[in-house]
């Protein structure tokens, strides 16, 4: 791992693609329009990069069908696919500092967290994704003498993927590789706020031997490259990650379009419940800072809501202050920081605002106040309110900040009712030294996962997603690959 100088030094001598990459190719976004990249630690402009929109889209989609129409990609030996994305994975590896980088300068995570989470896990995803390629298996219907059903899953075409700022290259990778995987074009979108780790993807994409117009990256605007993806009328399928109200618009444009399938993973409000038999208050309170303060809390599934059993709730509370002290934001670069910056000024006003408005529904415990690092940036305290309402904003609304609300409770009982009184339904973590208390409580959460003495666990291995307003999407595990492909039967007659 660099020092604090190595990782300014090789960021100083960084530069970065800021064109769209379409049908094999950097271009320009047609109208010539740009949109700045900038350093939300610093406040500097990275890059002014390509502002796609409707032409722009209309040409990366229409290179993902002439690719996928004459099969290059759809109809390759799955072997040769397989090979191909191995060597993208190992590309990830090979650019691991360059990659990490780019998403620290781009949205203000660490670098140390990109460098040995992020980076490695887009690989690592790649790979598992590549892996499968070849060990899934068709299927033979039962059928009488003299016919023969044939079910397969075949690609569906031309898919269009819409990623969030708070992970760039993971949540690219998410998408990307199944779909990938599955045979299909790609058309990817990435955050206006995180473009350049998905154009430097590409890139490696095509380093690899995936081949031209298989993979295209658009950046630009939600409100136009964004709307004209999901619009379109030849995307067959719209893969999505990021905030409910704009996952309702996907689904919109589907209806409003060709009736694409759309797949949303959305908001949450994680709980993260703990009762007074936990076996180990401090490890519960080291996840449970983990789970919150994390990416500065810019985590769809992170612990935002803490339900204590009200015997222990002081002890934990006291523990929590003591690690959130120990949290405080700093250069993004620094390895010695344990929290970096918050991805741009409008985000960073909105936390500001549920935490003015908490000051006067709850307990402050410790945090709450905006920071700069040498007069720049946009940092937030890891903060914690105590006592809070059920009610209330702090415990009802997705903040997307290093904000934790903690709430007690007296049962079992009242702990899953406020758990599940949630819009969302994404993610929940239970502490107890109970196995059968364990069991029952998860079997009643209405999550898509349960992590049990833990926080956020997820693998490769194990579908991530979510029910109610977060969303019905699933990625990672061969769930994944599910929605990117379509069954198809095939019945044949034959004499007997």
């Amino acid at each position: 791992m660099l020092d604090h100088q190595g990782w300014k030094s090789r960021a100083a001598g960084l530069t970065f693609r800021n064109q769209a990459f379409i049908d094999g190719k950097f271009v320009a976004a047609r109208s010539g329009k740009t949109f700045d990249s900038i350093n939300p630690a610093t406040d500097e402009v990275l890059a002014s990069v390509a502002a796609c929109d409707i032409e722009d889209i209309d040409l990366a989609v229409a290179a993902g069908r002439r690719a996928f129409e004459d099969g290059r990609w759809s109809r390759m030996a799955p072997g040769d696919r397989k090979a191909i994305l191995l060597r993208l994975a190992d590309l990830i590896r090979a650019n691991l500092t360059e990659l990490a980088l780019l998403d620290s300068l781009d949205m203000g995570k660490l670098v140390a967290d990109a460098a040995t989470v992020d980076v490695p896990g887009s690989a690592r995803f790649f790979q598992w994704h590549a892996e499968a390629i070849d060990k899934l298996y068709d299927e033979v219907a039962p059928t009488g003498p003299g016919d023969l059903a044939l079910v397969r899953r075949v690609p569906l075409g031309v898919v269009g993927a819409v990623v969030p700022w708070n992970f760039p290259l993971d949540m690219a990778t998410w998408k990307s590789a199944a779909a990938l995987a599955a045979g299909n074009s790609v058309v990817l979108k990435p955050a206006e706020q995180s473009p350049l780790s998905a154009l430097r993807l590409a890139e490696l994409a095509a380093e690899a031997g995936v081949p031209d117009g298989v993979f295209n990256v658009v950046p630009g605007l939600g409100a136009t490259a964004g709307r004209a993806l999901g619009l379109h009328m030849d995307v067959d399928c719209l893969a999505f990650t990021g905030s409910t109200a704009t996952g309702k618009l996907f689904m919109q444009y589907a209806g409003q379009s060709n009736l694409k399938q759309v797949w949303p993973e959305t908001g949450g409000k994680s709980p993260n419940i703990v009762f007074a038999d936990c076996e180990d208050l401090d490890k519960a309170a080291d996840m449970a800072a983990f789970g919150i303060f994390f990416n500065q809390g810019e985590v769809c599934s992170a612990n935002s809501r803490l339900y204590v059993e009200r015997s222990i709730k002081d002890a934990l509370v006291e523990r929590l202050v003591e690690r959130a002290k120990g949290m405080q934001p700093g250069d993004p670069l620094d390895p010695a920081s344990r929290m970096g910056a918050i991805v741009d000024e409008k985000q960073t006003q909105a936390i500001m605002r549920f935490i003015e408005a908490g000051r006067d529904s709850a307990d402050l415990a410790t945090g709450g106040e905006r920071v700069r690092i040498e007069g720049k940036g946009c940092f937030v305290q890891p903060t914690i309110f105590s006592d809070v309402k059920q009610g209330d904003p702090l415990a009802r609304d997705e903040i997307f900040g290093p904000v934790l609300s903690v709430i007690p409770f007296d049962s079992e009982e009242e702990a899953v009712g406020m758990a599940n009184d949630s819009i969302y339904g994404l993610a929940a973590s239970v502490w107890t030294g109970s196995l059968s208390r364990a069991c029952r409580v998860s079997d009643r959460l209405h999550v898509g996962t349960v992590s049990v003495n833990t926080v956020d666990a997820l693998s490769a291995q194990t579908p991530f997603g979510g029910m109610k307003q977060s969303g019905f999407g699933r990625d990672l595990s061969l769930h994944s690959l599910d929605k990117y492909t379509a069954l198809k039967t095939t019945w044949i007659k034959y004499g007997v």
